[in-house]
């Protein structure tokens, strides 16, 4: 239901802003839709020197159920994985806590600056907001429930900026490759703490396991190398980019190495409005090293329970403004939708992911 409601709202969002025409010979310059890669693609693009851009970007991510390699899991297969923490009687030899959905909301807000025709200055952060349902089974055994508990967590998320540079003339801004190299800077809590149902029925606070911090807790290198080009009313384009991990965090590991390939293809309905497909790949490395704080009877506490290779699927739409109060922003909406997931499980697999941003460029 919620996440029918988003959808919902998106659309009527695009809906309510109407496509103003391109207006050529009167001396401006037009703007294209397809000048832009989907909204859901970071660092594709670069400014003209001394031209601004500012950004808000909301992204919402729905997991549900919990998968191992390519195969879907029940709860109460789950609950037959040994518990990496065993040590009776105080913990179980079997998983126990098992995540059944998650959700996930990400506010981003961002700067851009021409600092040449070549070099773009670039600045984002972010707001998380994380919320998983989870159910516990009784005692050390068995398949009886004992209930039900809901963590949340949220904050500010880490920091990145960095610098887009040009790898061709720039003499049009549909034409364009560029590598980018950014730093997240680790601003996020990675010590967040909230009250959890244990299988013997007492609600002690504990720190959350990995998938619900807020951050890495780590300075990462975030390259990319991206490429556009315009082919009458059609946009091609295609990026690589990657999240490398430089150290251990204060608490003792690293998130997994990210490395991600997308292509799209974006037809230009007018020059105000285009529609988009996209693909998208990333292979995700397992947690390196451990939390010692993060202990407990559930999958997401075992570090070796994340990463893994994905494909997703997204549909998109991008609006630009191209007279009068409209003239400068841009509108844009993706939607995702997962065709293969082989994961290091057992994990919880994204269902949908949903990213809705406005952009203001001047």
């Amino acid at each position: 239901m919620k996440t029918r409601f988003l959808l919902a709202g998106a659309a009527a969002g695009l809906a309510l802003i109407p496509a103003a025409q391109a207006h050529e010979g009167d001396g401006g310059t037009v703007t294209y839709a397809t000048d832009h890669a989907p909204i859901g693609v970071m660092a594709d693009h670069r400014h003209e020197k001394g031209e601004w851009m500012v950004s808000y970007r909301y992204m919402y991510m729905d997991m549900a159920g919990s998968r191992d390699g390519t195969d879907s899991l029940s709860p109460e297969e789950v609950i037959t994985y040994p518990n990496r923490f065993a040590n009776p009687p105080m913990m179980p030899p079997n998983l126990r806590v098992v995540p059944d959905t998650m959700t996930m909301q990400m506010h981003m807000v961002g700067g851009m600056y021409g600092l040449t025709d070549r070099i773009t200055l670039m600045a984002m952060g972010m707001y998380v907001t994380k919320e998983m349902d989870h159910i516990t089974f009784q005692g050390p055994m068995g398949t009886t429930r004992l209930g039900e508990f809901t963590v949340e967590t949220s904050g500010i998320g880490d920091t990145s900026i960095g610098a887009i540079f040009g790898l061709d003339d720039g003499a049009k801004a549909h034409n364009q490759t560029n590598f980018a190299l950014m730093v997240s800077l680790p601003t996020g809590s990675v010590d967040e703490t909230a009250e959890v149902l244990t299988p013997m029925n007492m609600r002690p606070t504990l720190r959350t396991p990995y998938a619900m911090q807020l951050g890495s807790g780590t300075v990462d290198l975030k390259p990319s190398l991206t490429t556009r080009k315009r082919l009458g009313d059609w946009s091609l384009g295609g990026q690589v980019s990657g999240v490398i991990r430089l150290d251990e965090n204060d608490e003792g590991y690293a998130l997994g190495d990210v490395f991600g390939a997308t292509a799209w293809a974006a037809y230009e309905v007018n020059p105000s409005f285009s529609l988009s497909g996209r693909v998208k790949a990333q292979s995700t490395g397992s947690i390196d090293g451990i939390d010692p704080a993060i202990m407990a009877p559930v999958q997401t506490a075992n570090p070796d329970n994340y990463g893994g290779e994905t494909v997703e699927v997204l549909i998109g739409a991008n609006l630009v403004g191209q007279t009068g109060a409209l003239a400068g922003h841009r509108l844009g909406i993706e939607i995702g939708l997962p065709v293969y997931r082989d994961l290091n499980g057992p994990q919880m697999e994204t269902d949908l992911t949903l990213t809705l941003g406005w952009q203001k460029a001047f």
